[in-house]
């Protein structure tokens, strides 16, 4: 958990850099922050935002992409961003450590059984076998202090290596994992979709381990807005809840189309994307990007178990009316 003073510096880093590179904005506009993989709601709103009749019409979107979700964290706190993709742990870290309060109002995806579960690979010739043997040796992970941390730690403390003393940990973008892992800079890396599939595709490398062996039915990617953003625009909020149900809706109704979308957003060749994008080896996804508050909760709990968080009631999230879906 970060402390406080590095999370009001990050905030007010944050904070700036937004506020300068942000042009003018009207009053109806909603600054939000995107990342990649598996927005791919947030992705039709986009790039097909003709198929939203409210976007640019009752209300304008300032998108904002960033590296992960604990960057994002900070902006909300900062009051530089009004809605964001959030994971889990790095929501409630925001509440914890920077005084955030913010409403989960979508969800994006979660890792469904027999799905996809976000795994570290090693190469095949890697003496590394166990995640034991993970000891001693430099780790990649997408973002320190991100969602996959929290069950990534949790794993390597059964097995008995202490992530914090043990290994060398190190921050890689899922978009260069795979290059990282095969030049030799990193002994394990997390991998994602599409850039695992890009990888197995090419052959030599190995599945060390995947998060579901630590946490069944991850809850990876929500969408989270800033409370007071919410009380002080409820209209507002709902129109972009409305459209994010919208989009979910389009992205799993016209797969050929998001297909388009996607690869028009993370540049992956669309006969890679076809090998799992919104197949039973993907993410699960809710069709009305409804969030399993239950499933957080249960994230929320094994984090204070671990000593990764106090205790947290999920119910500090979910606003009364505002919430996925929404027609």
């Amino acid at each position: 958990m970060r402390a406080v003073s590095t999370w009001m510096l990050a905030i007010g880093a944050v904070a700036a850099m937004i506020a300068g590179a942000s042009p003018s904005r009207a009053q109806q506009t909603i600054r939000v922050g995107w990342t990649i993989p598996a927005e791919e709601s947030k992705y039709w709103m986009m790039r097909r935002p003709a198929e939203f009749p409210d976007i640019g019409k009752s209300y304008n979107i300032e998108w904002t992409q960033f590296q992960g979700t604990a960057p994002m964290t900070q902006a909300l706190a900062a009051g530089a961003l009004d809605c964001a993709t959030q994971a889990p742990l790095s929501l409630a870290n925001g509440v914890v450590g920077g005084n955030l309060k913010a409403y989960i109002v979508a969800q994006h995806v979660f890792e469904k059984p027999g799905g996809f579960s976000v795994y570290w690979a090693v190469m095949d010739d890697s003496p590394i076998k166990t995640i034991a043997d993970l000891k001693g040796k430099t780790v990649g992970i997408s973002v320190i202090g991100g969602g996959t941390q929290g069950p990534f730690n949790l794993l390597l403390k059964e097995n008995g290596v202490d992530p914090a003393k043990d290994i060398k940990l190190v921050e890689v973008g899922f978009a260069v994992s795979e290059d990282a892992l095969r030049q030799g800079r990193v002994d394990a890396v997390n991998m994602n979709q599409p850039f695992a599939a890009r990888a197995e595709a090419k052959g030599g490398t190995r599945k060390l381990f995947s998060l579901s062996q630590a946490m069944p039915n991850i809850v990876h990617i929500l969408e989270a807005c800033r409370a007071d953003f919410v009380d002080k625009n409820p209209e507002l909020v709902k129109t972009y809840v409305r459209d994010i149900t919208s989009g979910m809706k389009k992205a799993l109704a016209n797969r050929e189309e998001t297909l388009k979308v996607v690869n028009e957003v993370l540049k992956a060749p669309i006969p890679v994307l076809e090998t799992y994008l919104l197949k039973d080896n993907d993410f699960g996804r809710d069709p009305g990007a409804a969030p399993n508050f239950p499933a957080i909760q249960k994230m929320l709990d094994i984090y204070a178990e671990t000593g990764m968080l106090p205790k947290l009631d999920v119910a500090q999230f979910k606003h009364p009316t505002i919430v996925a879906p929404l027609q």
